[in-house]
Formats: C-alpha cells, sequence, structure tokens
C-alpha cells in the first residue's frame, strides 16, 4: 500500500513538473529591446509607433501578444496568405516572432 502511494505521489509530482515547463514554453515572451532592433523592417508600412502608415497596412500598437506571434507564424508557414507579409515573415525565426510580438504588444498611445 504504501509503495502504491509513493508511486501516486511521484506520477503527481513529475506531471506537474513536466505542466510547468510546457506552461513556461508556451507563454514565454520575447525580448523587448530585440523586437525593437529587429522591426527595423517593419516601421516602413506599421511605423515605428506601430500605427500603420495608410490604411492597408494593419495597426500593430498594443495588439495582444499571443494574436502578433499567431498572425506572423500562420503568414511564415503560409496558412495566412498575404503576399508581402508572407515574403517577410517566412525568413523570422521562432524567436523573431516571439521578439516582434512582444515589442509590438508593448506599445501604447504614448510611446
Amino acid at each position: 500500500m504504501q509503495s502504491r502511494t509513493t508511486v501516486n505521489y511521484l506520477l503527481c509530482g513529475l506531471t506537474t513538473l513536466s505542466m510547468a515547463v510546457y506552461s513556461a514554453e508556451l507563454f514565454a515572451k520575447g525580448d523587448i529591446n530585440a523586437g525593437r532592433e529587429k522591426a527595423v523592417n517593419c516601421v516602413a508600412c506599421h511605423g515605428a509607433d506601430g500605427i500603420g502608415k495608410s490604411e492597408s497596412y494593419p495597426n500593430l500598437q498594443g495588439q495582444k501578444y499571443g494574436y502578433l506571434k499567431k498572425q506572423l507564424q500562420e503568414l511564415r508557414s503560409g496558412v495566412r496568405k498575404a503576399p508581402h507579409m508572407s515574403a517577410m515573415a517566412r525568413s523570422l525565426s521562432d524567436q523573431d516572432i516571439k521578439d516582434l510580438s512582444t515589442f509590438f504588444s508593448s506599445l501604447t498611445k504614448n510611446d
């Protein structure tokens, strides 16, 4: 009986640990300063403040991190089609996407 309880505790502990590691990776954001540096190509259309230079360019300022990350991932993979953006996104690494998403989601009207 006692060995069964010990096994249950071990399994519970391992499950908790694996969920913590998975959650940390899933919700890990990028680096704002790295994103600012990587956004050099983005600002031509989306502006240094994340406000699109024309109505055809979406505003990125203050968009949610998860939304921006998902859009860039889908543009990169081809799930979402936008010829100019898909070409730009294809060269982005996972870390680039995290950094850019973190940077643009951090911008507010005061920036």
